[in-house]
């Protein structure tokens, strides 16, 4: 069973992948009962006539129980021109929302995807003190999605001919493409970028989500996916290389704080 706690856009977005490609059971779970109740009918109607996957909303947090995966998904609002806007806010519900699932569901996978993720990552991992592969944040994966996207553009081909696009470090104005390691037709992609290009990149996959924005709307498709691939590698035991938000104990130097770094994920 799949927990999803926030049936905004992203949680919605979320449970309806996973809902038609029938990954699994949902809870969707909302401080609106309404809202996740009303959320829960619509995207039932997705579900394929073969599958055995239900849709339940509720505002009821007992009903997360034996969940194998809860994802977090929500947030105080929406953010203006930084992540950073509701850090505030956000630590204040995600201390709550932890302790909720420390409760009812203390054995299950955590996938975060609130902003600020890194801090948001870090913050929940102190709240539950679980062992640091229960606990990710998702969005190096996404980030290197985009990454990917915009080497493609860049070099005017399709995406499926850049491979190995990796973005580590923080989620946020800070990340770090790493060109050294994408490959554009198995050579290197520095091989075809000036210096100025480079730049221009780094800042582009940084400022990717604003540039949604512009348009007035926000960033949800490419998250869900992400989400849901995570997700799908847990439950099904599938090998899944991707870029992740974890808690590091020494590893690059570093420890005592979250942010994206090269992990393998799988049931465990």
């Amino acid at each position: 069973m799949i927990s999803i706690i926030g049936s905004g856009k992203v949680g919605s977005a979320i449970a309806f992948l996973m809902a038609t490609t029938s990954l699994d059971d949902i809870v969707l779970v909302n401080r609106s009962k309404e809202k996740a109740l009303g959320t829960a009918l619509d995207i039932s109607n997705s579900v394929s006539v073969n599958s055995p996957v239900s849709v339940v909303g509720t505002d009821d947090y007992s009903k997360i129980k034996n969940s194998d995966v809860v994802i977090i998904s929500a947030s105080a609002g929406n953010s203006g021109t930084s992540r950073m806007d509701l850090l505030e806010q956000n630590v204040i519900l995600i201390k709550d929302i932890a302790k909720k699932i420390k409760q009812h569901s203390p054995d299950s996978k955590v996938l975060i995807v609130t902003n600020p993720l890194d801090i948001i990552t870090y913050v929940f991992q102190k709240e539950v003190s679980y062992p640091k592969e229960k606990v990710i944040g998702i969005a190096g994966n996404l980030d290197s999605s985009r990454f990917r996207y915009i080497l493609a553009k860049e070099l005017n081909t399709n995406v499926d001919k850049i491979t190995n696009a990796l973005v580590l470090g923080e989620h946020g104005d800070t990340m770090v493409p790493i060109f050294s390691h994408a490959r554009y037709n198995d050579k290197p992609v520095l091989d075809f970028l000036s210096t100025t290009q480079v730049q221009q990149i780094t800042d582009n996959v940084r400022n990717y989500w604003k540039e949604i924005r512009k348009y007035q709307v926000f960033s949800v498709f490419g998250i869900a996916k992400n989400t849901t691939d995570v997700a799908r590698a847990i439950l099904k035991d599938e090998k899944l290389s991707i870029s992740a938000s974890v808690l590091v104990d020494g590893q690059y130097g570093l420890s005592d704080l979250c942010l994206g770094v090269p992990i393998k994920i799988n049931k465990n």
